[in-house]
């Protein structure tokens, strides 16, 4: 099999469980466990995401453990909640941290499940690359030296969070060890106790108690109640393939397929690919698609009627007129938009095993609360805080619902049977990142490395950001008048997309996106 994700140590954890005999859907767990290690910024036990599973024998599923909403608010004056800047260089971003931003974690009850429902091997060897390297340190590689400066804020915000990223004093950085003991005996504790234990057992009522105390939201009601959704994926045609991807109540997959629906309507094969041609009718796509969502939909694609609608041939015909005279069309912005997110600190893991099995896992923790619970080495998620997952703004939340997500883990089926597995991190630029090398890969039969690593472009709110190698749009176009970002090199604001492929001949390939340090590993 092969395994594709965000970081060398993640792939082959993965890869070493298919070797030993696991199937994809346990090498996708020990390849979470270990991204919670290797790429302990963007994801956590702590956080949340998506697993969609194609079993070689049965019907895809998407298992999905994000956040839910606590089911009571407290008062804002009563909150752990504060605003930190990033410093990105060329611009700060504004991020909310504390306990009080901290949503239902995912992660330990996802895992349990899956592995309940789909996993073969014992959990003690899914968790021992992950142990491994908690115990023995990573080698922190050049990306995540970029992240943890970036997010210094947060990370050295309190004595928890500096004791995992600046242990002696300063910031961990390029080649210096990331070792985690303390979430290395987490770990062995939730494979001799369950994963589940999170929710329930002495940590949970640690956390609590923490809570209540020191300015969070959620009560042991809302680790109890929380359950992992099990939901029919979104099938999107695109040419002569299916694309199945995230369903509602998370909105990026919806948006994906009604970008891919409008592409099938242009016979992209007659445009070059990377032309003016080529840039003005995607950025085209981009903003109707943008333009679609906020007539109407918005704030509503996480109800699965509302999205049928929004994916509905009746729906859809009028914005493919609008494309078929494509070039003349003015959009207006919606000035109440909430800002980009340059961030999106979300990891992918992308599994195909040699049984036919096909495993698709996104995951976040935001950029992390700060707050780590104490003597675990866990940071917990600050969903609550996160500009792009409150649309409505902050503190104005509806109670115990499952929060909307644009991650969007997905395949490619041919024939109906799996031949790609991708899925982005990057907030906002996750469905334009998979769409892009969904179109790569198909429109202009790019092999997989070649269609992750082809430039890309995301448009939006009038703002057309483009990759190194891409022309500019054509100047009739109405593209030629939006904000325009020529990027100097590649860039991790254009996602991540970590893919694997199964050949015709039983041959695997793969793809790490080397905008994220992407890997891959084969077994």
């Amino acid at each position: 099999g092969g395994v594709a994700a965000g970081h060398p140590a993640t792939a082959e954890a993965g890869a070493e469980i298919l070797r030993a005999g696991g199937n994809a859907f346990d090498a996708a767990i020990a390849a979470l466990l270990t991204a919670c290690v290797a790429e302990s910024t963007l994801t956590s036990l702590g956080g949340a995401g998506f697993l969609l599973a194609a079993p070689a024998q049965g019907k895809p599923v998407l298992f999905d453990f994000f956040s839910q909403t606590p089911q009571r608010r407290r008062s804002p004056d009563e909150l752990d909640f504060y605003p930190v800047e990033v410093e990105f260089g060329d611009t700060t971003q504004e991020f909310h941290v504390g306990l009080g931003t901290v949503a239902v974690p995912g992660v330990p009850k996802g895992i349990a499940q899956i592995h309940r429902q789909l996993g073969r091997l014992p959990l003690a060897e899914l968790a021992a690359p992950a142990i491994h390297w908690a115990r023995s340190g990573v080698v922190v590689n050049p990306f995540q030296a970029y992240v943890i400066k970036i997010l210094s804020p947060i990370l050295t915000a309190t004595p928890g969070a500096q004791a995992l990223y600046a242990p002696e004093g300063d910031l961990l950085k390029a080649g210096d060890r990331l070792r985690l003991s303390a979430l290395a005996n987490t770990l062995e504790h939730l494979v001799a106790v369950g994963f589940d234990s999170l929710y329930t057992g002495d940590l949970a009522q640690q956390f609590v108690a923490d809570c209540a105390a020191h300015g969070g939201q959620l009560t042991a009601q809302d680790l109890q109640a929380y359950q992992v959704m099990a939901r029919s994926p979104l099938a999107i045609a695109y040419r002569d393939r299916q694309v199945l991807t995230n369903p509602p109540p998370s909105s990026g997959g919806a948006l994906i397929g009604f970008t891919l629906k409008l592409l099938a309507t242009v016979d992209l094969a007659d445009i070059p690919l990377g032309s003016a041609a080529y840039v003005a009718h995607l950025a085209e796509v981009m903003a109707l698609t943008n333009r679609a969502r906020r007539d109407g939909y918005d704030t509503q694609l996480y109800d699965p009627e509302v999205a049928a609608r929004f994916l509905n041939s009746a729906h859809l015909q009028a914005y493919s007129e609008e494309l078929a005279i494509a070039l003349g069309a003015d959009f207006v912005a919606n000035p109440g938009a909430p800002r980009l997110n340059k961030w999106g600190s979300t990891t992918h893991i992308s599994v195909i095993d040699g049984e036919g099995n096909a495993a698709s896992v996104t995951t976040s923790n935001g950029e992390g609360s700060s707050y780590v619970l104490p003597g675990t080495g866990v940071m917990l998620n600050n969903m609550l805080g996160e500009e792009d997952l409150n649309p409505t703004g902050f503190h104005q939340w509806s109670e115990n619902p499952r929060i909307s997500s644009m991650m969007a883990p997905s395949l490619l089926l041919k024939n109906g049977q799996p031949e790609v597995v991708l899925g982005s991190g990057g907030s906002n630029r996750i469905r334009t990142a998979i769409a892009q090398v969904i179109t790569n890969f198909v429109d202009y039969d790019l092999d997989l490395a070649a269609a992750v690593a082809a430039p890309r472009l995301h448009w939006e709110r009038h703002h057309l950001h483009l990759e190194p190698g891409l022309a500019l749009p054509l100047a009739n176009s109405s593209r030629a008048q939006d904000q325009l970002t020529q990027w100097q090199a590649p860039n991790m604001f254009f996602g991540g997309v970590h893919a694997v492929q199964v050949h015709a001949d039983g041959q695997f390939s793969g793809a790490g996106d080397h905008r994220r340090n992407g890997a891959i590993a084969q077994a």
